[in-house]
């Protein structure tokens, strides 16, 4: 297969940046077009775009049906569907790519054709002041080792080893035939979603560990800083994780180590039993393969609450002397 890359790119509002990240991703010789889509700008971003597209052919530009804003997501997905070239990567509208972003994943790539996509590690860059503590936890966006395929999902979705950027991803256009495409119901999280889902999937291989390819920017309006917005959906991260392990044909004990999680955030959350109720029948009643397995007997809310229902059934009933 001919290694050639359409890179895409969403931005909303970037007219501080947009223009250095598409000249970083036209400045690799095997990206063949760069597919922006303007997630309904409001500032001089349409502007910046209609000058570097009249320039270069490479650069192709899409917007959503009435210049709407629908989100990253939305974004990514209009230009997945809008590529035509055999593999695809991502770049945020803040970032930028480094000289030689694609050279190791095209020679592992070739090397080996049941690959279905590389990760890389991804550096960071402040457009603001930071703290030295920050400087310190900025440096490298990468796993800690080399992860075989079959163990990816384990380690991405305990966080042992670390995670990866999507700006450091390469993958094969046939690659979302198999995982889907990023959940466009996320505001955040879609993308480590996503990478599950391409673990659980495909086959990633671990790229470059200590070498980034692409730089993250970090200034004051991050949506990493959105800690409102993360509050409200991580739990909807693992919920939709779990809706689609049902209908793709995942292991049982995948899902088991995600109800895990969501069981725990809602028992943090300290939901009444009747609540607990409503959420079992969300989450089961919805998913018929799981519903008719012991895992809907485990997390019924009587059982995951037996200890603290029923304390006297759980007195020791002969103390140590």
């Amino acid at each position: 297969m001919e290694f050639s890359v359409s890179v895409i790119i969403p931005v909303y509002n970037g007219e501080q940046f947009i223009e250095k990240a598409i000249l970083s991703a036209l400045n690799q010789p095997e990206v063949t077009e760069v597919i922006v889509v303007d997630d309904g700008s409001t500032d001089d971003t349409q502007i910046i775009l209609e000058e570097l597209k009249s320039n270069n052919p490479k650069i192709k530009v899409f917007h959503h049906k009435n210049n709407q804003n629908k989100g990253r997501s939305a974004s990514r997905n209009l230009g997945i569907e809008k590529a035509t070239e055999n593999y695809i990567a991502f770049l945020d509208a803040d970032d930028f790519y480094l000289e030689n972003r694609f050279q190791a994943d095209k020679e592992k790539l070739a090397l080996d054709t049941n690959i279905d996509g590389i990760y890389n590690a991804v550096g960071y860059h402040f457009y603001r002041d930071a703290t030295v503590e920050e400087r310190k936890s900025f440096e490298l966006n990468m796993v800690k080792k080399a992860i075989k395929p079959t163990e990816l999902f384990k380690a991405l979705f305990s966080g042992e080893l670390g995670h990866f950027h999507v700006n450091g991803l390469t993958v094969k256009k046939k690659v979302f035939n198999k995982s889907g495409l990023f959940n466009e119901r996320l505001k955040v999280g879609e993308d480590t979603e996503l990478f599950w889902r391409m673990a659980l999937k495909c086959q990633l291989k671990t790229g470059l560990l200590n070498t980034p390819v692409a730089i993250r920017g970090v200034h004051d309006n991050n949506v990493f800083n959105r800690k409102d917005l993360y509050k409200t959906y991580t739990i909807k991260m693992y919920e939709t994780l779990f809706f689609w392990m049902d209908k793709n044909g995942i292991k049982k004990n995948y899902a088991d180590e995600t109800l895990k999680i969501i069981w725990l955030i809602k028992y943090k959350q300290d939901i009444g039993l009747i609540q607990a109720i409503f959420y079992w029948n969300f989450l089961f009643l919805n998913n018929m393969k799981f519903l008719f397995s012991t895992l809907s007997i485990k997390y019924f809310p009587i059982v995951r609450l037996r200890q603290q229902l029923f304390p006297f059934l759980f007195i020791n009933r002969n103390p140590p002397a």
